[in-house]
């Protein structure tokens, strides 16, 4: 054993059949769902005492854009941990490259649309622009972005 069994470790064996079963992508909820729980894996999710997450509701389209983009910047990270113990899982290795190559279509729809997410966005052609776009308290709306 791992440790000992009355504070809650697992065997050994139990440890190692953890790390070397496959989950499939039917054991994965939406990408927005996994975003507000903090985690994709439906078997994983355990709630703290009563806790309900909320849904969030972007007041505009810019803010959907930025939400899906990190909706999916999360599903991407929580995938890439899983495929670190799992490298050999082909199924959630195409899953993850679908998510990186969504995300990549949906920054540049923002940079098209919105500006620059980054400093390193900015067209560097152009004269350096990224200064220029108004802070948050610079709005005329005084509310933030």
């Amino acid at each position: 054993m791992l440790f000992e069994d009355n504070i809650g470790f697992v065997s050994y064996d139990l440890f190692n059949s953890m790390i070397n079963s496959k989950v499939n992508n039917s054991n994965l909820v939406s990408v927005d769902e996994g975003f507000l729980r903090g985690n994709l894996f439906k078997d994983e999710y355990k709630p703290y005492k009563n806790y309900e997450y909320g849904k969030i509701i972007p007041k505009n389209q810019r803010e959907a854009l930025l939400l899906e983009i990190m909706e999916l910047s999360f599903a991407i990270n929580d995938i890439n941990l899983y495929l670190d113990l799992h490298p050999n899982d082909e199924e959630m290795l195409r899953k993850f490259n679908s998510l990186v190559e969504k995300s990549c279509q949906k920054e540049m729809e923002f940079i098209q649309n919105y500006g620059p997410l980054e400093v390193i966005d900015n067209d560097s052609k152009q004269k350096f622009e990224w200064i220029n776009s108004p802070w948050p308290w610079e709005r005329e709306d005084n509310k933030y972005v």
